[in-house]
């Protein structure tokens, strides 16, 4: 079978497209023959060696999720069989025609989603769901800043944010497109290019401030956060999507007296200690998909060998939405 391999980190062209042996399912694993890939910034992240898990100089197969139809079931698989149609966290890469999964972290596809549906909502969808409602426990009347908002991530946060009642969405983004983007989806957009939007929300909320931040940033962006994160809110960091994957700080004495709090989150740690917490959320987006209530835009679809096409769009920060492998 064909599957991209990174054999050095570095820029887009080091995804390569190679004859690699089929993977072979374990007692608890199922075969998924590959029909969509989503692309995520993580990917980008590992590509460069910036991301957790990922071992320098050590080849590897990038991507998080998929979706397809599984081709063989292990021994002590009992809740799949062979033809149905999943998505899933495969157990490696998912940059590639065949993967192999734990049970626990395959998920049935209802009939009316498609596969590129599929694959491109699960890893952000379960994240939004998750960062919102499970992290940051947001309630009705609330209000939210997004950060990266038009991305795969951001877009989702913004409507699961309206589905729950949030009062005011906020989004930063970088440019003139992503704001019209934003904006039609029902959040008030500030072009962080142009404005620095600690600033901006200061004016707006009348120094109040909002009750909840979502951070894919971190570094800087993290601490001028924090000006603007309301008494009793919550800012949820769950990315360092910055230049170099920069950390952000933060002194105890912004936190104790307001009733602030800064709270930590991975999909990626979930996957791998605690799997059976993703169920809820992708259930719940299931949900929300089948009853046409939440859009998934998929704004780019690559044959698996232009893998580095989409890469170097998605690390140019011009995209939006959601870009998709098809093997």
């Amino acid at each position: 079978m064909k599957a991209i391999v990174v054999e050095t980190t570095g820029p887009p062209e080091v995804l390569k497209l190679q004859e690699v042996p089929k993977p072979e399912p374990k007692e608890n694993e199922v075969l998924i023959k590959v029909e969509a890939i989503s692309v995520n910034f993580a990917d980008v992240k590992a590509r460069l060696g910036q991301y957790h898990g990922v071992l320098a100089n050590e080849p590897f197969t990038p991507g998080l999720d998929c979706a397809g139809v599984i081709e063989q079931v292990g021994s002590a698989v009992v809740d799949f069989s062979v033809g149905e149609r999943v998505s899933a966290f495969p157990s490696s890469g998912s940059y590639a025609e065949y993967v192999v999964a734990s049970d626990r972290l395959v998920y049935k596809i209802p009939e009316k989603i498609k596969f590129e549906e599929a694959a491109a909502i699960l890893t952000v969808g379960i994240t939004a769901f998750n960062v919102l409602h499970k992290i940051a426990r947001i309630q009705p009347g609330e209000s939210v800043l997004i950060h990266a908002a038009a991305g795969g991530i951001g877009t989702t946060a913004i409507q699961l944010a309206k589905l729950a009642g949030v009062q005011e969405i906020y989004g930063t983004v970088g440019s003139e497109e992503k704001m019209e983007l934003v904006t039609q989806l029902g959040a008030r957009a500030i072009n962080y290019r142009e404005e620095n939007f600690a600033e901006v929300l200061t004016g707006w909320t009348g120094g109040a401030g909002v009750d909840v931040i979502l951070d894919t940033i971190a570094g800087e962006n993290f601490e001028q956060s924090l000006k603007v994160l309301a008494p009793f809110g919550r800012i949820v960091s769950f990315g360092h999507a910055n230049e170099g994957s920069v950390p952000g700080n933060v002194k105890t004495d912004e936190l104790h007296s307001s009733c602030r709090a800064v709270l930590g989150y991975s999909t990626g740690t979930y996957r791998k200690h605690r799997p059976e917490f993703l169920k809820e959320a992708h259930e719940a987006i299931s949900k929300l998909l089948e009853q046409q209530q939440l859009n998934i835009s998929i704004t780019g679809r690559y044959p698996l060998q232009q893998a580095a096409q989409a890469h170097a769009l998605m690390e140019s920060r011009k995209s939006t939405g959601k870009l998709v492998l098809i093997p």
